[in-house]
């Protein structure tokens, strides 16, 4: 499973940070959670083929998470390499298909007829497959009426495992979410403010380490901050209250790769030592060069 950011920031305007927007691929899933405006750039700034999406969930309908959803169903229509035929899910909570009925009447009728199948899937607490072996579940979190938090549970093809990616969308603090993230592999964690915070209805570096503290993923990325929290200093400030584990402010375009656990053989019976584990743990995640030299991301596992 290949986790790549295209947009870690908010509407603030950043040079480096686009609106929350992050590319999921696995077998034969491209899966974006959240298109937040310049979401379809990104994804052509990046190298993805933003052409092959299979898949759009929205955690909530403001606009930094939503906006380019017009964007990217008329670049399907008009810019793909060859006409596209693959149908697109669209999946978000309650209100999808009155948001998507007033886009139309607002750009035209490529929003629900852009030349290809398009699904909308209004959420609600029951697990939904997509693709071939992977399961999407959703819990509510306290940000809008209908904002939801995003697990993804896909089985790998060459190992038979199980890998798991969370992610917040936004939230304020909530015990249930520690429950619903519980031991995922890579967990995608808003961080909008500096405590204490300006506001309600987000995380702060004291309050993602206290979920974390929950969850223990083997890995947490940063997303979603607003200045004047700095994301250079951000994961020490999570470290700081109280959060041991592996802890990231990826940048836009940077990409994590999720692999299983290994499970190593047992030591020969005759061997003249002591019993010992035979579970062996990959090296945790870590992101891509920023800038790899033949265009592809590395890879790196967890």
């Amino acid at each position: 499973m290949r986790i790549t950011v295209i947009g870690s920031g908010t509407l603030a305007p950043s040079p480096d940070r686009a609106s929350p927007c992050h590319l999921v691929e696995h077998d034969d899933l491209a899966l974006l959670l959240d298109a937040g405006p310049g979401a379809v750039h990104g994804l052509a700034r990046r190298g993805k083929p933003w052409w092959a999406l299979t898949h759009v969930v929205f955690s909530h309908y403001h606009t930094d998470h939503f906006a380019d959803l017009p964007h990217l169903l008329f670049a399907l229509r008009h810019a793909p390499p060859t006409p596209r035929h693959l149908p697109l899910r669209i999946l978000g909570p309650p209100g999808l298909r009155d948001r998507v009925e007033a886009l139309r009447a607002a750009h035209g009728e490529f929003i629900v007829r852009p030349g290809f199948p398009v699904a909308l899937h209004e959420v609600g607490p029951d697990p939904v497959p997509v693709g071939g072996r992977a399961v999407l579940r959703f819990v509510p979190t306290p940000h809008t009426g209908h904002s939801l938090a995003v697990r993804l549970d896909a089985r790998c093809p060459a190992t038979g495992g199980v890998l798991s990616a969370g992610y917040t969308g936004d939230t304020g603090p909530d015990p249930a979410l520690g429950e619903f993230f519980a031991g995922v592999d890579l967990l995608i964690s808003e961080c909008a403010w500096p405590d204490p915070p300006p506001a309600g209805g987000h995380l702060t570096p004291r309050t993602v380490a206290e979920l974390a503290i929950r969850v223990r993923p083997r890995n947490l990325a940063l997303t979603h901050l607003y200045p004047p929290l700095d994301p250079a200093s951000a994961p020490a400030l999570v470290r700081a209250a109280g959060y041991d584990g592996r802890v990231l402010c990826p940048r836009d375009g940077e990409s994590f790769v999720v692999r299983p656990l290994v499970r190593a053989a047992p030591p020969p019976a005759s061997a003249n030592r002591a019993p010992r584990d035979s579970s062996r743990r990959i090296p945790p995640a870590s992101p891509a060069p920023r800038h790899p030299p033949t265009g592809e991301p590395s890879s790196c596992s967890s």
